[in-house]
């Protein structure tokens, strides 16, 4: 949905080596695991891949419209694959994921545009957008750039929450909120955790074992994700929670939003 022709820069992926470790049940579906851009893909992909054998995990790509052609082997019902990426909402997409189980997750939208500001400004971010970075755009312009986009650059936040969202809901699509995944790692040892995981690991595919926690545990460590906010290099302070003039305006660029994802 990035209109900007841009680069991530990331760190070399070794989760695979973690993954080894714990014994692995073959998947029997194939999973996509989608998302809102900046609602904690990493976090999500790394915590199902740790149940998932490596030879069905899906490398070849990070799977988005542009490039879903040339990846429709990820979605096939006979090889049963783990991909993720930032499918939109098209007759293609929901053509490709008709018989995947299909995992769409979403953040708050307000918490949303402080993590959309910072990889914008973060060095990991390389594209037609450099020229804000450095203090040459104040954090207030940025912030709004995340609200409403720009122009040929970028896309507004209605634009990726429509179709990378919304437009899902109501499908076979099950949406976890990435709010609801942070608090439910905080609590593990709870039963409310262990339901928590169960449920989304069920809608996976897979079955709980009793290792669960040591394996969630290691998926979730933000060092596996080089686009966790403290693995960015960001060239302009951000605000740590969105201001109210900026909160005012995801509400007039998107009414309705945050309550039909569940945040009112």
């Amino acid at each position: 949905m990035e209109s900007a022709v841009a680069v991530i820069v990331g760190q070399k992926d070794t989760l695979h080596v973690e993954v080894d470790r714990f014994e692995q049940r073959a998947l029997t579906s194939t999973v996509f695991l989608n998302s809102v851009p900046k609602s904690g893909t990493h976090l999500l992909r790394n915590i199902v891949r740790m149940f998932v054998p490596n030879e069905q995990q899906w490398h070849n790509a990070f799977i988005q419209y542009p490039n879903l052609r040339a990846n429709l082997q990820a979605f096939s019902p006979a090889r049963r694959y783990l991909s993720w990426g930032h499918l939109l909402f098209t007759d293609d997409s929901a053509l490709a994921l008709r018989d995947a189980r299909h995992i769409v997750l979403v953040r708050d939208p307000y918490d949303w545009v402080l993590a959309r500001a910072r990889f914008f400004l973060s060095d990991e971010f390389q594209g037609p957008m450099n020229h804000i970075k450095n203090g040459a755009a104040h954090a207030e312009d940025v912030l709004n750039m995340a609200i409403f986009g720009v122009h040929d650059r970028a896309p507004s936040l209605r634009d990726i929450y429509d179709f990378n969202a919304a437009a899902w809901m109501g499908s076979r699509a099950v949406i976890v909120r990435y709010e609801d995944i942070v608090e439910n790692l905080r609590r593990l040892e709870d039963p409310k955790g262990e339901r928590f995981f169960r449920d989304l690991l069920t809608d996976c595919g897979v079955d709980l074992p009793e290792d669960w926690r040591e394996r969630v545990r290691i998926g979730s460590d933000r060092k596996h994700s080089s686009t966790a906010r403290e693995n960015l290099k960001v060239t302009v302070d951000i605000p740590e929670t969105l201001p109210a003039t900026q909160r005012r305006l995801v509400d007039y660029a998107a009414p309705g939003l945050r309550q039909l994802l569940g945040y009112v």
